[in-house]
């Protein structure tokens, strides 16, 4: 670990998958800025693709007053079911995007950026470091059955989570010296959920009518055996509980043979596949989780709190 800052340490940020969990970024980001830190380069794996581009625009404070405001109407209208190789489209919200915020090549962003994808055909890990920003996080985003996969010249890319969930890796090629890590994913395996009632201004029936695309219950249809057989997990949550096992196992292995310097873990195994409407509990949840690492993070990167470096230090918030 390096205890004392200088002037040649780089900070990297490595921002992992987890589908809705993923707005804790937001606030993980935010609450390392209110503490004087930085980043140099970030990587971001879905999700995180997406936050990370945010940031590295410096859009984020505009990030998290849409991710705020929306609800579960409007998660539906922005993905689009689709009857493809996915179960959502996902080009509304690149679109919403594109109109409102515009494109720009990730070359010409002020810091270095990578998004993570996965080579559908080979498995191979994909870094996507020039080109559209825009069509590298829909890239990253695409998870296997729920997004449907985006072509890349002559490869289809998937979710970058099937094999780098928190690309430590790939901010330590970028040049960073200090990795900090967000894990979503290390509370989920073994935890019952608890999902919040949904509101009354939101569409009571929406995650239903996704679930029930594939199966109902996961009798497939056949009503007369039914009531003899146990009540199974539906599609959604099959495939959820499925992701989550298989990134929380990559994620561990990963970890171990390339342990970042400081790792957050948010705490949010309660949110669901599909529930970026609660957006603003995961972002308070993301500065919560800086907090708690507050005191590794001084001695990691060896500062006071108060922002004053001694003598022989520099302060850590270096443009």
């Amino acid at each position: 670990m390096v205890n004392n800052l200088t002037a040649e340490t780089r900070i990297g940020v490595a921002l992992g998958s987890g589908s809705a969990r993923g707005w804790a970024h937001i606030g993980v980001l935010q609450e390392l800025l209110a503490l004087g830190i930085q980043p140099h380069v970030i990587a971001g794996t879905s999700v995180g693709a997406l936050v990370g581009a945010w940031s590295a625009r410096g859009h984020l404070d505009e990030a998290e007053k849409w991710v705020r405001c929306l609800s579960r109407r409007d998660v539906l209208r922005y993905m689009a079911l689709s009857c493809a190789s996915g179960l959502l489209e996902g080009k509304r919200l690149m679109d919403f995007y594109r109109n409102n915020v515009g494109d720009i090549d990730i070359q010409d962003l002020p810091m270095p950026y990578a998004a993570v994808a996965t080579n559908l055909t080979t498995g191979q890990e994909v870094w996507l470091r020039k080109g559209s920003l825009l069509d590298a996080v829909r890239a990253s985003i695409s998870l296997p059955g729920l997004f449907k996969p985006v072509l890349q010249g002559k490869h289809w890319l998937v979710d970058g989570g099937l094999v780098n969930p928190v690309p430590v890796n790939v901010c330590r090629a970028m040049g960073a010296n200090v990795v900090i890590a967000v894990n979503l994913n290390g509370d989920l395996i073994g935890r019952n959920r608890n999902p919040r009632p949904i509101e009354s201004t939101d569409d009571p029936g929406w995650w239903e009518r996704i679930s029930s695309v594939w199966s109902r219950n996961g009798q497939y249809g056949i009503a007369e055996k039914a009531a003899a057989l146990p009540t199974g997990p539906g599609f959604v949550d099959v495939l959820a509980s499925s992701i989550n096992i298989m990134q929380d196992r990559i994620t561990r292995s990963r970890m171990a043979g390339d342990p970042p310097e400081i790792v957050i873990s948010p705490r949010l195994h309660h949110l669901e596949l599909l529930d970026y409407a609660r957006g603003a509990e995961a972002i308070e949840e993301g500065r919560a989780a800086v907090q708690r690492m507050r005191s590794l993070i001084v001695h990691v990167l060896g500062y006071h709190d108060e922002h004053e470096p001694e003598a022989g230090e520099v302060d850590i918030k270096v443009e």
